[in-house]
């Protein structure tokens, strides 16, 4: 199995509490993932962040709808969580979110090692299309983040599913 890495690294001037609580809400990665991927948990609400939660959710590639399963596996707030798919589009895969604070505020650091199916096509698919796909979800989310973060919306409390769906 060929394993493959994407990480991606920004800073944000919150509380580490903050932003370590926007991430431990499930629920927003609908807010920082993109819309052409049609991100929707399916796990009943309200999901609790902790080691050996298990979350499912579907998103959409070419408009084929993928269920995946992720397990927290390690869980040490508010600097690290792990999450695992247990059932998805990859082989493999194990996300590590990491959020240290530094002088200039929080940096959040991403680690996800993959491994694609289907042998030497799936090595042609990361090689066409996965690969890019992925960085620009991360480049994706990085400008949400950044929008969510900055010094000018320090006291904006952070949206959360639940409360935009009910206004």
């Amino acid at each position: 199995m060929k394993l493959f890495n994407i990480q991606s690294k920004q800073i944000v001037q919150r509380p580490l509490k903050d932003v370590f609580d926007f991430f431990s809400m499930p629920e927003n990665l609908e807010i920082i993932t993109p819309r052409n991927l049609a991100f929707r948990i399916l796990s009943p609400k309200p999901l609790v962040m902790k080691q050996g939660a298990v979350i499912d959710y579907t998103i959409k590639l070419f408009k084929i709808p993928i269920h995946w399963r992720t397990l927290i596996t390690s869980y040490d707030p508010p600097f690290m969580f792990v999450d695992e798919q247990i059932k998805g589009p990859y082989t493999f895969w194990h996300h590590t979110h990491t959020f240290k604070e530094i002088d200039e505020g929080v940096e959040i650091e991403d680690k996800v090692i993959y491994a694609i199916p289907f042998g030497i096509i799936g090595r042609a698919l990361h090689f066409l299309w996965i690969r890019k796909d992925l960085k620009n979800i991360f480049e994706y989310r990085k400008k949400i983040i950044e929008k969510f973060f900055t010094k000018e919306n320090q006291e904006v409390p952070f949206p959360s599913l639940d409360k935009a769906s009910a206004e």
